[in-house]
């Protein structure tokens, strides 16, 4: 799965315009550390990344936006665990999507941020396919 062009495609899909990888890095040439975070709409999405190269580092936070984008927190994740062993991907069913995005911003509080109503839609699609049986599907790579 190339991450950074899914996550490219899926917030321009949504009409957020191309996200922003904010790079830094530390430490001497030969021991250099990049650091990178997602921005799409001003905010941050995910943990961000980090690797000894500038495309690690952009993959890894590209993963991990993609999963807040899917309303899966850090800390779902098994010990350590920031890649799942086989690329999934959940079917897009764009009635169902519209549903869960009205339903979560009915049950938002006034002061919800759009991340967290972006957040609690992704949980109410994600569960509602598993329950109708149409959960992820592996990519075959």
């Amino acid at each position: 799965m190339n991450a950074k062009g899914e996550l490219i495609a899926r917030l321009v899909g949504q009409g957020q315009g191309a996200p922003i990888f904010e790079v830094v890095s530390h430490g001497p040439a030969h021991e250099r550390l990049f650091r990178v975070q997602v921005l799409a709409s001003g905010h941050v999405l995910g943990v961000g990344g980090e690797g000894r190269s500038k495309k690690d580092a952009e993959r890894l936070a590209a993963e991990s936006a993609l999963r807040a984008l899917d309303g899966v927190s850090e800390a779902e994740l098994p010990d350590n665990e920031t890649e799942t062993e086989t690329p999934v991907r959940w079917p897009i069913y764009s009635g169902v999507l519209e549903a869960a995005l009205e339903t979560a911003l009915e049950l938002s509080p006034d002061d919800a941020t759009l991340d967290e109503v972006r957040a609690d839609a992704a949980r109410l699609y994600r569960d509602l396919l598993g329950e109708l049986g149409h959960g992820p599907e592996e990519d075959s790579a």
